[in-house]
């Protein structure tokens, strides 16, 4: 693992998320009295990453239900299955909310592990991406004293891998540590070139009721393989190997129960022909 000590800057462009403190807090207010959450702590999460417009009430839900945390392990995406897993070198990441610092000793514990295991090693993030960007201002505002490490991960066999590694380490060290996989549902449309039912309610009805259902029951199964295989095949989400490596840390740490705290797509927010499906799990 490479060694630096700069911060991280902000990649991405006004409005993905609220540009100050104030905003950030008063939005998430908002979130947790519509919220349905009954209080249990959660070990890991599943979260969508559009702008915070589009899905940032979603994404809140599981950011909510998070246990309070040494640190906090943010899984993106946005890779083939060929890519390696991704990492953050730096020693931390600024936010509106001021600096968030890197959990370095848990990111090369991890990397250890991994090696043990025979996984290619991660190699460092030096792309633009706003899987794991567009959530760090919602963890810094609500798990304020935790660290952070920012990890990218592949749809392949390397999600079970870095969630299971990740689980082992955080154990070895005896820190509490939470994850979240931030990935996107269904993008449907012809933006995205897929329309494999036509246009109209059709397609939406279809979004929501069997494609994104298939990929959001497998996670409620907690059923890694079938997660990736059903994004790999059916284009369900975008960021699968996100969503299975936060579940595979949960496993990892003894989760049991998978549970749904909510669902929509953009269409709701802008009706138009190309949407895309958010969804949030958090795993207990």
């Amino acid at each position: 693992m490479n060694s630096v000590s700069e911060v991280r800057e902000p990649e991405l462009p006004y409005g993905w998320y609220p540009s100050s403190a104030a905003k950030i807090s008063e939005f998430l207010d908002a979130c947790a009295k519509a919220s349905t959450y009954n209080g249990e702590p959660a070990l890991a999460a599943v979260s969508p990453h559009a702008g915070w417009y589009f899905s940032g009430h979603i994404a809140a839900q599981s950011a909510l239900s998070l246990q309070k945390a040494e640190t906090v392990v943010i899984i993106g995406g946005h890779l083939g299955r060929n890519h390696p897993i991704l990492y953050a070198p730096e020693a931390g990441f600024r936010t509106p909310l001021g600096v968030a610092h890197a959990d370095t000793e848990l990111l090369k514990a991890t990397f250890d592990d991994l090696h043990d295991s025979g996984v290619p090693q991660p190699e460092p993030d030096v792309y633009p991406d706003n899987s794991v960007e567009v959530l760090l201002p919602m963890i810094a505002a609500l798990q304020p004293e935790a660290h952070i490490v920012w990890l990218r991960c592949p749809p392949s066999y390397l999600a079970r891998e870095l969630g299971s590694a990740l689980g082992r380490t955080a154990n070895l060290l005896d820190k509490k540590v939470v994850c979240i996989g931030s990935s996107d549902l269904t993008h449907y449309g012809p933006a995205y070139d897929f329309v494999p039912v036509g246009r109209g309610p059709a397609a939406v009805k279809w979004v929501r009721e069997v494609n994104d259902k298939a990929f959001v029951d497998a996670l409620l199964a907690m059923d890694g393989d079938a997660a990736l295989a059903l994004a790999n095949k059916k284009a369900c989400a975008c960021s699968a190997g996100a969503a299975v490596a936060a579940m595979s840390f949960a496993l990892e740490m003894g989760a049991s129960q998978a549970v749904l705290n909510a669902y929509d797509t953009s269409f709701s927010i802008r009706e138009d022909e190309s949407f895309v499906g958010y969804a949030s799990v958090s795993f207990y």
